[in-house]
């Protein structure tokens, strides 16, 4: 057996925690590094995994620690610095979405994983699915034909506040377009990547809150491609629970998927995917369950997997700039109030 891949990581709140367990979990992995920003955080990580050296801050754990990857789940803010750092190392990156805040910084660790010669994946996790995943692969296979129309909806309870309030602070957090919708401008983009590259965007958007008008609690943004084909991305924050639906219509047949947890983390969730392909409907039984805890899991599997073969993520640099390039955008379409173009600025 090859030696276990050395994970350290950046961020131990609570989805770096999550992270950590599938490091953790992983019999291929050894979870070697980890850092967090306060005492009670970093005394936690202390006592559940004694073998791992703990830092308070993330550039003394790159510049001091042996490890293969590093695994980034810090506030978004922060991404650019550390990513960095790392890949002056030559170390490969796994980065939570969004990959920044900014298009120019997204940019920036798109080149540098380019210039120092090391593999960037991007969080998008959602890919690896059995569930969403696998719709991907009943498009490929030309299941309901040329697909021409995408939903992606999510209706949930409101975000929790974060480590010292970042969700709720636009500075750190930049959007919470960047938040949630990102997933689902992926996915959309992902099984319409037969139509080219998007071409134009409107968004709309509004807050319950007075306070915080541009963090939005409700969203929506339809974007299409040259070809005709378009996409929904739907969401509020203003409901309960966590429920997500993924409805496809192709040029020979449709599908239709649905997810429902008490929380996004729920580990016995309801969920479902029909396939029509013209002639019969299929209700497609899955092999694994869907979650993003257990997609969490297969995305460290890969990262294991790249580690040692090199080869590629399934969810690129390329696709996190095209991700957070999506949201961002549907942000300027929401302040300028019209659609906008799409791809001159996404270019790289």
């Amino acid at each position: 057996m090859p030696a276990p891949v050395r994970f350290a990581l950046a961020g131990f709140g609570a989805w770096g925690k999550f992270h950590a367990q599938s490091i953790a979990g992983n019999p291929e992995a050894r979870l070697v590094a980890i850092s967090a920003p306060s005492e009670a955080s970093r005394e936690e990580a202390r006592r559940l995994y004694p073998d791992a050296l703990i830092f308070a801050d993330s550039l003394e754990m790159i510049a001091k620690a042996e490890f293969d990857i590093i695994d980034i789940a810090t506030p978004s803010h922060t991404h650019r610095e550390i990513a960095l750092a790392a890949m002056a190392r030559k170390k490969h990156v796994l980065l939570e979405k969004p990959m920044a805040i900014t298009l120019d910084d997204c940019k920036a660790i798109v080149a540098g994983a380019r210039d120092h010669g090391v593999h960037l994946a991007v969080g998008h996790e959602l890919r690896l699915s059995s569930q969403w995943g696998h719709i991907k692969e009943i498009i490929d296979a030309g299941t309901i034909g040329t697909p021409q129309y995408v939903l992606v909806e999510l209706s949930r309870k409101p975000y929790r506040l974060g480590a010292s309030g970042w969700r709720y602070d636009q500075s750190r957090v930049g959007s919470w377009v960047l938040e949630e919708p990102i997933h689902f401008f992926d996915l959309a983009r992902w099984y319409l990547e037969g139509s080219g590259d998007p071409v134009e965007l409107h968004a709309y958007a509004n807050s319950r809150d007075p306070q915080r008008p541009t963090l939005y609690d409700n969203f929506s943004a339809m974007f299409k491609y040259a070809n005709g084909s378009y996409a929904v991305v739907s969401q509020t924050l203003a409901a309960f629970e966590h429920h997500q639906t993924v409805k496809v219509s192709g040029t020979k047949g449709a599908l239709w998927a649905s997810w429902s947890g008490a929380l996004d983390r729920t580990l016995e969730p309801e969920y479902f995917l029909k396939v029509f392909d013209g002639e019969k409907l299929e209700n497609v039984k899955l092999a694994k369950h869907s979650g993003e805890v257990f997609e969490l899991r297969e995305e460290i599997a890969q990262c294991i997997n790249m580690v040692r073969s090199n080869k590629k993520p399934i969810a690129t640099g390329l696709d996190g700039l095209w991700s957070a390039g999506l949201c961002l955008v549907a942000e300027e379409s929401i302040r300028q109030g019209r659609p906008l173009p799409v791809g001159e600025m996404l270019k790289f």
